[in-house]
Formats: C-alpha cells, sequence, structure tokens
C-alpha cells in the first residue's frame, strides 16, 4: 500500500521550523498579504475555517495518512520522490515546505482555481461550505 504525504493548508502557507501555532489573526494577515482574500470567490474566513479543521493552525503539521482524508497530498500536487505523482502543482513537496512560500501560495491558488475550488479539500465541505463564517475575522484587522 502506498504511502501518500498530505499536508494541512497552513503547511503550504507558512515556513516549517518547528511544532508551533499560529494565531488566528497572524494568519489572516499573511493571507490577505498574499491575496488570498477574495480569490476565486472565497474569503479569508474560507481559508482560516480549512486552516483550522486541517490542522488547528498548527503551522508545522504534515500528516501522512492513506485514507484520502485530505486532498492537499504528494500524489497529486507536489513530487515527494517516493511515490508515482501527478504533480499538478509543478513543484518539489519540500519547496512548498520552504521558507521561500512562493512555490506554497501558487500551489494553493492552483488548487482552488481548479475544477471544484475549496471542495477538493474534504474537511472545508464537511465543515466550513454553506456554513457561516464571520466569526473568523473577529477581532482582526480591527484599528
Amino acid at each position: 500500500m502506498t504511502r501518500v504525504l498530505f499536508m494541512s493548508l497552513v503547511s503550504f502557507l507558512i515556513a516549517i521550523n518547528q511544532a508551533s501555532l499560529i494565531n488566528r489573526c497572524d494568519l489572516a494577515r499573511v493571507l490577505r498579504k498574499e491575496d488570498l482574500d477574495g480569490f476565486e470567490g472565497y474569503s479569508l474566513n474560507d481559508w482560516l475555517c480549512l486552516a483550522f479543521v486541517e490542522s488547528r493552525f498548527n503551522i508545522s503539521k504534515v500528516n501522512e495518512n492513506a485514507d484520502g482524508s485530505f486532498q492537499i497530498n504528494s500524489h497529486y500536487w507536489c513530487n515527494d520522490y517516493r511515490s508515482h505523482s501527478e504533480n499538478i502543482c509543478h513543484a518539489d513537496c519540500q519547496d512548498i515546505l520552504s521558507p521561500n512560500l512562493l512555490s506554497a501560495i501558487s500551489c494553493a491558488k492552483r488548487i482552488v482555481s481548479g475544477a471544484g475550488g475549496m471542495k477538493n479539500w474534504v474537511a472545508w465541505r464537511l465543515h466550513c461550505a454553506g456554513r457561516p463564517l464571520s466569526y473568523w475575522m473577529t477581532g482582526c484587522f480591527s484599528g
């Protein structure tokens, strides 16, 4: 059985150095700076909800899982050099996890721009889609 490397969205957007949590509003600032607010019709609330349900804002979370529960994985999106990959983002998985966020942001945008948008993430479909999400931004960007 092939093991597939699954990475949470937060891992795609933040450099991986050590296990740690990122503040919700700090993550919102990063996402906004990288023009993800409104990208393909998805708000920062959508991105924050997804980051929470995928990793609980743990910026170093990388999962290995064979059940297909996470939709950003090395089988489809990046090349991990351990298993066959479609490499849709045309990137090495290590580049996506590196401090240079250009590959990570580019891949996340490619995923959302494709068929299904954020529905490519099972966790987003189950916990965020069609739900009121405005509370995710409460207290961020005020003043």
